[in-house]
C-alpha cells in the first residue's frame, strides 16, 4: 500500500476561532494555545488578524518570537496598507505565511466591495503579488467562494496564482453548500485552472447547516491537502470544521480516504480542555471525540456488549484521543452486569443474592438521581437502599448582592440533626453561597463547569442547577431543582458534598443487613 496523502491541518483557532462571540483571548493566553498547537502537530497556525486590533499585532508578534518550527500566519485584506502591518508583524517569524483575501460572490461584489469583476481580478492580482514581495509563501482566499459563479471563481484562482499564491483557499464562508458540490468545485477548479496542480487548495468550511466536517472531507476526496479548522469548532456563527472531528475521521477511515494528517491524536483532548479554560466555553457533553459523552457508556445494552468486547461500541481506543479509558456511567439505563462489574472494581465479588439486593437498591436511587457514582455504590453495600442516609438538609439561605461584593448566609441540618450556621463573601451571589455552604460542611470543592436552565413550561417550570466540581481529584456532578435557581444552585452543591462526606467513611457489606433494609 502507498503511503497516505498528507492533509495540512491549518488551525485557525486564534483567528476565525477568537471572533466566536465570548472567545476574545489576550496576547498571553493566545501564545499559551500556540504553543499547544504546535505541540498537538498543526502544520499552519493562524495568529490572527493585525490589521483588525493592536492587541493581534502583540498576540502575532509574540507567537511569532516563540514558535520557530510551526509555520505561522497571519490575514489580511487586500489593501496595502493590511498587507504592509502583516509584513512588519512576520518579520520576527522563522516560517512567515501572509493570507490575503478577496470576496468573488455576486452578492458580496455588489454590496460588500461595490465591485465589478474586472476589478475583483486587478485587486486580487495586484495584492497577491505586493504580498509576495515581502513573504514567499502567500495564501489567497475567494471569500464567499462557494457561492461564486465557478467559470469567474476559476478566473479568479487563475490570476492569484500567476501573481504569486502558493495556496489557494476555496471558503464555504456561510456553510452553504453541500459534500458532493464541494467534492465536485475542488475537482474541477484543480482539473481546469492553469498552474493548479502547482500550487495546494485549501478548504475553509462553515457549520451553519451542521456540515462543516463532513464539507472539509468532500474538498479533501476532491484533491485539497489543506483545511482550515479549529479546536472543538469555535468561530463565526455556528462555528468552524471542528478540527479534532476531521483528524479523526482520516485517521479511523483512513482506508477510504487514504490521507492522513501529522495531528498527535493523544493530545486532542488536552487541547480541547485548555482552549475551554482560556476562553470560558464548556464542551457540550456529547461532542464528537473530546465532549465528556464520547466514550461514556449507560445503556445496559451497550454496556454488557463493552464487557464483552469494546469494539462492539466504540470505533476508536479514547487513549488515542487523550481520555484515560471508557467510562461505565451507572444510571437509570444501566443493567445488573455493569453495577456487578463496577462493584468488583471496587473490591466487592458478590453471590447473586446479594448482588440482586445491591441491585433493587441501585434502581431505587437512580429515580432520584441521574448518576450513580461509587460513593453511591459502597452506601449502598452498607444498606442505604433508597439515598436517603443522613447528610446536611438545606434548612435556610439568605443571599444579597449589594454593593462591591455579594453575601450568603446559610443554615444547615447537620446529619446529627443539629442545625449549623455560616456566612461567606464572594464575587457573585452564587460565589458567596458556596463559599458559606463550603464553611458550613468543610467540604471544599473546585468549581470545574455550573449551568442552569430551566426545566418545565409555564407556571409549572422549575430551575435545575449542574455542577460539575473536583475534589481531592476525583471529579463529581451534582443537580439541584427549585422554584428558585439559587436554592437550586446549593441542592446541587449539597448533593455532592454529603457524597464527598460519605466517601470518607468506611463500609462493609452485611448481607444480613442488606436484607434487614430492603426487607
Amino acid at each position: 500500500m502507498s503511503a497516505p496523502d498528507h492533509v495540512r491541518i491549518f488551525d485557525t483557532t486564534l483567528r476565525d476561532g477568537e471572533q466566536s462571540p465570548g472567545c476574545s483571548m489576550s496576547p498571553q493566553q493566545k501564545a499559551v494555545m500556540a504553543r499547544a498547537l504546535a505541540e498537538l502537530g498543526v502544520d499552519i497556525i493562524e495568529t490572527g488578524f493585525p490589521a483588525s486590533s493592536q492587541s493581534d499585532c502583540e498576540a502575532a508578534a509574540l507567537i511569532a518570537r516563540d514558535l520557530r518550527e510551526t509555520t505561522l500566519c497571519v490575514l489580511s485584506r487586500c489593501l496595502p496598507g493590511d498587507i504592509e502591518t502583516s509584513a512588519r508583524v512576520l518579520e520576527a517569524a522563522a516560517r512567515p505565511r501572509l493570507h490575503v483575501f478577496l470576496s468573488t460572490s455576486p452578492l458580496h461584489r455588489e454590496h460588500k466591495l461595490r465591485m465589478s469583476k474586472d476589478e475583483v481580478l486587478e485587486t486580487t492580482a495586484r495584492n497577491v503579488a505586493y504580498a509576495r514581495s515581502f513573504v514567499d509563501d502567500v495564501e489567497f482566499s475567494t471569500e464567499d467562494g462557494t457561492r461564486t459563479e465557478e467559470d469567474f471563481l476559476a478566473e479568479v484562482i487563475g490570476v492569484a496564482i500567476a501573481a504569486g499564491a502558493t495556496t489557494i483557499n476555496v471558503p464555504d464562508t456561510l456553510g452553504y453548500t453541500t459534500p458532493a458540490e464541494m467534492r465536485g468545485l475542488f475537482q474541477r477548479l484543480i482539473a481546469t485552472v492553469p498552474g493548479a496542480r502547482d500550487v495546494v487548495f485549501s478548504a475553509h468550511c462553515h457549520n451553519d447547516l451542521g456540515m462543516a466536517v463532513a464539507n472539509s472531507l468532500a474538498a479533501i476526496e476532491g484533491g485539497a491537502r489543506q483545511v482550515e479548522c479549529t479546536i472543538n469548532g469555535i468561530g463565526e456563527r455556528a462555528g468552524n470544521c471542528a478540527m479534532e472531528e476531521l483528524v479523526m475521521a482520516l485517521k479511523v477511515r483512513g482506508a477510504y480516504f487514504e490521507a492522513d494528517t501529522r495531528i498527535d491524536t493523544r493530545l486532542l483532548v488536552p487541547t480541547s480542555q485548555l482552549l475551554s479554560r482560556l476562553v470560558g466555553m464548556p464542551v457540550q457533553r456529547n461532542k464528537a471525540i473530546v465532549g465528556a459523552n464520547a466514550f461514556a457508556h449507560e445503556s445496559g445494552i451497550h454496556q454488557h456488549g463493552m464487557l464483552r468486547d469494546r469494539r462492539t461500541y466504540e470505533i476508536m481506543n479514547p487513549e488515542d484521543v487523550g481520555w484515560p479509558s471508557s467510562q461505565m456511567v451507572l444510571g437509570r439505563h444501566s443493567g445488573r452486569a455493569a453495577v456487578a462489574h463496577r462493584l468488583r472494581a471496587l473490591g466487592h465479588a458478590l453471590e447473586d443474592e446479594a448482588l440482586d439486593l445491591v441491585f433493587a437498591g441501585f434502581k431505587s436511587l437512580c429515580e432520584k438521581q441521574r448518576v450513580v457514582d461509587d460513593g453511591d455504590l459502597q452506601r449502598l453495600m452498607h444498606g442505604d437502599r433508597d439515598g436517603d442516609s443522613d447528610g446536611y438538609r438545606l434548612a435556610s439561605m439568605t443571599v444579597s448582592d449589594r454593593g462591591q461584593r455579594a453575601s450568603a448566609q446559610v443554615e444547615l441540618s447537620d446529619p446529627g440533626g443539629q442545625r449549623v450556621s455560616e456566612s461567606a463573601l464572594g464575587d457573585g451571589p452564587v460565589d458567596a453561597l458556596f463559599a458559606a455552604l463550603a464553611a458550613a460542611t468543610d467540604v471544599d470543592l473546585t468549581l470545574e463547569s455550573y449551568q442552569v436552565h430551566s426545566v418545565g413550561i409555564g407556571n409549572d417550570a422549575r430551575g435545575e442547577a449542574n455542577l460539575s466540581v473536583r475534589h481531592d481529584d476525583a471529579e463529581y456532578q451534582g443537580t439541584g431543582t427549585s422554584k428558585d435557581i439559587i436554592e437550586a444552585s446549593a441542592l446541587a452543591w449539597l448533593d455532592i458534598a454529603n457524597r464527598v462526606l460519605r466517601n470518607r467513611q468506611p463500609q462493609d457489606l452485611t448481607l444480613s443487613r442488606l436484607r434487614e433494609r430492603v426487607g
